[in-house]
């Protein structure tokens, strides 16, 4: 069912609410400055298979089993695209879903990003254990001005820092106007990234003792990486993963004020080219990405430092490392808020991509349904 949402409802400050999410996820970089991550190229018309998916049960939010279209309107998907064995094999899209737009990934992104740096610690442009402060000066007071690029790739900095997707008045409303996500307070000076994350002040604990996931640790991970590849983050993007992965469609990231890019929840890509992010890491790297950094993102994580964390509840036998999640099960996925996820079975060689625009940022029972529901389609093959 369309919603009639049109360009003209939708403004900066409706962007992220339903039912005005529904045409701005997939049409950024009408609402936020974007730039574009180019693939080479169309290589033709994709052919998908019959899979035999809609016989196969999913279950709802609160635990209920329903059919898989069910889950996929009470998830509130946009997109759904499943390979098996490196084949598409099914690929489903809500009717106001146009599948050849790219579509925001939040935080996703990250997982992403942390692929990139691989690719560029690979080629020996930074080490994962040098000090931030050495490709940010700037950092010199911060809680990142004693803290290593692998404390930032694993969310163990300490920061004095929530995590609050519906905040409107604090921290991390301030942090969503220097992205130019969220309009600019009355009479506030234009900010940018870089310049409000190196206010954020060190935590209470030391650094690498609690898994805390914190969005501007990726966000400066990205100005790392720029500074290190010599080149901005879409170029970078593009050259090390995007192309090389044959990507089909190209991708944007949203970009501050100065061009600073959203390293941590602003790339939007296909549903499909979602999917073949997915396969390259299955495929242990596909010879684009490094296979000794893949073999790391599956067992560096540490399991004691994750315990420590706030997102045990529904998988307590996990860890984060790289961006990445490992569910301690045998999984690895990609999580980003309204409901996008990356979710990797390599036992049963499948894939799956999800595409949403959930009304909430977070729900613990959207996320345990997709989880239960990802698996279960996982097993039916």
């Amino acid at each position: 069912m369309t919603t009639g949402v049109t360009r003209e409802d939708v403004t900066l400050e409706n962007w992220r609410i339903r039912p005005y999410s529904t045409w701005a996820f997939q049409n950024v970089q009408e609402v936020v400055p974007s730039a574009t991550i180019q693939a080479k190229g169309n290589a033709g018309p994709e052919q998908i298979g019959a899979s035999g998916l809609g016989a196969i049960d999913a279950t709802a939010p609160h635990g209920r089993k329903v059919s898989l279209l069910e889950w996929l309107a009470q998830t509130e998907t946009d997109s759904l695209v499943v390979m098996k064995s490196g084949r598409m094999v099914f690929d489903w899209h809500a009717d106001h879903r146009d599948p050849s737009r790219p579509h925001i990934i939040f935080s996703v992104s990250k997982s992403l990003t942390g692929l990139l740096a691989g690719a560029l610690i690979a080629e020996g442009a930074l080490g994962a254990d040098e000090p931030i402060i050495k490709y940010i000066p700037e950092a010199k007071g911060s809680a990142f001005a004693d803290a290593t690029l692998r404390y930032l790739l694993d969310m163990q900095v300490s920061v004095d820092f929530v995590e609050d997707y519906l905040d409107k008045t604090g921290a991390f409303d301030r942090y969503r106007r220097a992205t130019g996500w969220n309009p600019p307070a009355p009479g506030e000076a234009s900010g940018d990234l870089l310049s409000f994350i190196t206010t954020i002040q060190k935590g209470d604990a030391e650094h690498g003792v609690i898994h805390a996931y914190r969005s501007p640790d990726t966000d400066l991970m990205g100005v790392v990486l720029e500074r290190a590849g010599g080149d901005r983050f879409h170029r970078l993007l593009e050259r090390y993963l995007w192309q090389p992965m044959g990507a089909r469609c190209d991708a944007q990231i949203t970009v501050d004020r100065i061009g600073t890019a959203r390293a941590a929840g602003g790339i939007s890509v296909t549903a499909r080219d979602m999917a073949r992010v997915g396969e390259l890491v299955r495929m242990n790297g596909a010879g684009v990405i490094d296979e000794s950094w893949i073999a790391d993102m599956w067992s560096g994580g540490s399991h004691d430092v994750w315990q420590r964390g706030g997102q045990t509840a529904l998988f307590p036998k996990g860890a984060y490392r790289s961006f990445w999640y490992t569910t301690g099960e045998g999984e690895m996925f990609a999580l980003g808020i309204h409901g996008q996820w990356i979710w990797i079975d390599p036992a049963r060689e499948v894939v799956i991509a999800k595409q949403s625009s959930q009304s909430q940022p977070v729900s613990d029972p959207m996320k345990a349904a997709n989880v239960a529901s990802f698996r279960q389609i996982a097993h039916g093959f």
